[in-house]
């Protein structure tokens, strides 16, 4: 028998054990409200920043540290929609980026339903008369 005494591994810090999982909903919250802000920022924004039935909803794929994202909006008309797409995309990147710490190498945006100041006050109104 040997009688040199066995090297003991370096230990590792807390911080550096185990592993780290958001789920997909998560993130979709985050893709959803980074929406409503990028929306609530613009002149156009209306009744998609405000939550609610005509509010950004966001699903999500992950897969390791990627997240695909395809976000649902309701948007004003007229505007520049382009613009308010762009402005989203890059606002729910920024903030995936920022508060889970993904890739996010595409965010597909739905327009549903786009409204004029005149069908957007009726149908405000009409939710608060249901």
């Amino acid at each position: 028998m040997s009688s040199t005494p066995r090297a003991t591994p370096p230990r590792v810090p807390p911080a550096d054990r185990g592993a780290t999982r958001i789920a997909d909903r998560v993130v979709a919250k985050i893709a959803a409200q980074a929406a409503r802000e990028a929306l609530a920022g613009r002149p156009s924004g209306g009744p998609a920043a405000e939550a609610g039935p005509g509010a950004p909803h966001a699903t999500v794929t992950v897969h390791h540290d990627i997240a695909r994202v395809r976000v649902s909006l309701e948007l004003a008309y007229p505007s520049d929609l382009g613009a308010q797409c762009a402005a989203v995309r890059r606002n729910v990147v920024l903030r995936i980026e920022e508060c889970a710490g993904m890739a996010v190498p595409e965010v597909d945006i739905d327009i549903e339903h786009l409204h004029s100041a005149q069908t957007g006050s009726a149908a405000a109104r009409d939710r608060k008369l249901r």
